[in-house]
């Protein structure tokens, strides 16, 4: 195990750093995110750090396959449909209902085999629901980390610290109680793929950190998203970590962007169009800026991960009560972000 997990990380990393040496020698040539009413940048970013980290991590993966249903099969063809249709987009803009076709599809398709690797009790209505759940959890998270690529840093910091924390749980390797199935079946475990993933982004946050001169682009974020859940539902069934530890671990993200969601619903705007109203937006406006707001989600995210970690390790039975907590700290954390976004009528413009 720790030769497998030394092994992928460096080589992930070596690759994805030498990806980002190719990219930046061709960056004019690559497709740009060029400011929108959404941007927190004023020029234009290309956005091809999907690509280096892609780079790495797929040589890894291939070489130390995470545990999965099916295999590669379970989670490859999925993340390759959104890789796809997510480069095209980036490059020239799909259609969102193909786009959200596609996202459907491949979660649809990751959800029936983490089904089919999980023992159910309840017959085919409990499977239906169990596939139903999984493929919501997955299409929500594959657009996470695109609505959190919008300030710099911030996409990187979350895969890095997330998929670190997942590679350090499956090193622990403390089978949660009650799982319900077991479908690890790979001899170095899950950790040497997840902690390639966390290796290969590495590389990237040194030109996505403020100032950026490179951006995750969808192509990078959305099959990126995709794995956070995938691997951390896989993860559930196989008994590695109980059923709060994912989501703690990325919490801040993923309170950040749910909230978002159901407040612009509440108030009646479209989801999918452009805006700069998710809590980290608001935060850099007010003064933060990139590095400010890049500071303040990392620490948070730090916080959340070290504490599924640590309960994890040391008492397993304290994970609900911490997700609990963590919940109502980072719901403080955003009220005071929203009582100062009030109180001053006139934010700073964006750098």
């Amino acid at each position: 195990m720790p030769n497998a997990v030394v092994v992928g990380s460096v080589l992930a990393a070596v690759v994805a750093a030498g990806a980002i040496a190719v990219l930046r020698r061709y960056a004019t040539l690559l497709p740009a995110d060029v400011p929108n009413p959404r941007s927190l940048h004023v020029l234009p970013v290309p956005r091809a750090g999907g690509y280096a980290i892609w780079a790495g991590f797929l040589p890894a993966a291939l070489l130390f396959p995470p545990p999965f249903p099916g295999g590669l099969a379970g989670w490859m063809p999925a993340w390759a449909a959104l890789f796809a249709v997510s480069a095209q987009d980036d490059r020239s803009g799909v259609a969102i209902g193909t786009r959200f076709a596609v996202h459907a599809g491949a979660a649809a398709w990751t959800a029936a085999w983490l089904a089919h690797g999980t023992a159910f009790g309840g017959g085919t209505a409990m499977t239906m629901l169990y596939v139903a759940g999984c493929a919501l959890a997955l299409a929500w998270s594959a657009n996470l980390f695109n609505f959190m690529d919008g300030s710099d840093g911030l996409a990187a910091a979350m895969g890095i610290i997330g998929f670190g924390a997942y590679g350090l749980a499956a090193i622990l390797g403390a089978p949660a109680a009650g799982a319900v199935a077991d479908v690890r079946t790979s001899a170095p475990g899950a950790a040497p793929a997840l902690l390639a993933l966390a290796a290969a982004i590495v590389p990237f946050l040194a030109v996505n950190r403020p100032r950026a001169s490179m951006f995750l682009g969808d192509a990078g974020a959305v099959p990126m998203g995709f794995l956070a859940a995938a691997f951390g539902i896989e993860g559930v069934a196989s008994g590695r970590w109980p059923s709060w530890f994912p989501p703690l671990v990325f919490l801040p993200f993923v309170a950040d962007a749910t909230l978002t969601l159901l407040l612009r619903v509440g108030r009646g705007e479209r989801p999918w169009e452009a805006h700069r109203s998710h809590y980290y937006q608001r935060l850099h406006r007010l003064g933060a800026g990139h590095a400010g707001t890049l500071a303040a989600y990392a620490a948070a995210m730090v916080g959340t991960a070290g504490s599924a970690l640590a309960c994890l390790a040391f008492a397993p039975a304290a994970g609900p009560w911490a997700l609990a907590l963590c919940c109502v700290v980072v719901i403080m954390l955003f009220a005071a972000i929203d009582y100062h976004w009030r109180k001053y009528a006139i934010p700073p413009a964006p750098r």
